[in-house]
C-alpha cells in the first residue's frame, strides 16, 4: 500500500503546500518551523538527516499503487537510550486519510525502528484533541503511557498532550 522513502529536497514544494495555516503547522511540526513553512527552514531540517551517522530520519510516503507522494513522517534516533521517536506524522493527500493508510506508515516506521535500527522502544507525542491519531496509534500497538496536561501552547490556547511507546517484546509479539 505504501512505502517509506527517504524524503529529498524536490519533496519540499508539495510538504510546504500541505501546510496551510500556523496552527496545522504547530500541530505537525511543534515548535520546530515558523510559519509559512519555507525552503530554507525544510533544507535546515534535511541537512542533518538521513545518512548512516545521523539520528534524525526523514521519510516521504509513497503510494505504491500511484506512485505518488502522499505524506511525511520522521525518526528521531537515541543510541544513549537505545530508542526512537516518530514525529511529524501526516497524510498530506487528504483524499487518501481515514483508510488506514496513516495506521500503514506508523507500523512502516516502527518496523524501521525496531528491525533496521534495532532499539529497545519507540515513542510518540499526539496531543489529546486529536482522537483519530490516538485510536491509528493504539491500533498500531502503542500504549497510552501519560497525559502530559496543557503541555502546548497555540495562541491563548494550552493543548494536552499524550506520550505513548511501543517496547521491542511488544512489537514482536505483533509480528
Amino acid at each position: 500500500m505504501i512505502r517509506l522513502e527517504y524524503f529529498r529536497h524536490a519533496d519540499f514544494a508539495q510538504l510546504m503546500e500541505w501546510i496551510s495555516s500556523p496552527q496545522f503547522l504547530i500541530q505537525w511540526g511543534g515548535h520546530t518551523f515558523q510559519f509559512p513553512l519555507d525552503q530554507q527552514q525544510l533544507a535546515a531540517y534535511l541537512s542533518q538527516a538521513n545518512t548512516e551517522a545521523s539520528d534524525k530520519h526523514i521519510y516521504r510516503v509513497v503510494h505504491e499503487a500511484t506512485g505518488k507522494v502522499i505524506g511525511h513522517i520522521n525518526l528521531q534516533i537515541d543510541r544513549i537510550n537505545n530508542s526512537a521517536r516518530v514525529g511529524k506524522v501526516l497524510v498530506g493527500d487528504q483524499s487518501l486519510r481515514g483508510q488506514g493508510i496513516g495506521q500503514r506508515m506508523i507500523e512502516e516506521a516502527v518496523r524501521i525502528a525496531f528491525g533496521d535500527f534495532k532499539v529497545h522502544r519507540v515513542n510518540l507525542g499526539v496531543f489529546a484533541y486529536n482522537h483519530s491519531a490516538l485510536a491509528c496509534y493504539e491500533k498500531a500497538g502503542f500504549v497510552r503511557d501519560g497525559l502530559l496536561r496543557e503541555a502546548r501552547k497555540f495562541g491563548d490556547q494550552y493543548w494536552d498532550l499524550w506520550e505513548m511507546s511501543m517496547l521491542e517484546n511488544e512489537w514482536a509479539g505483533l509480528q
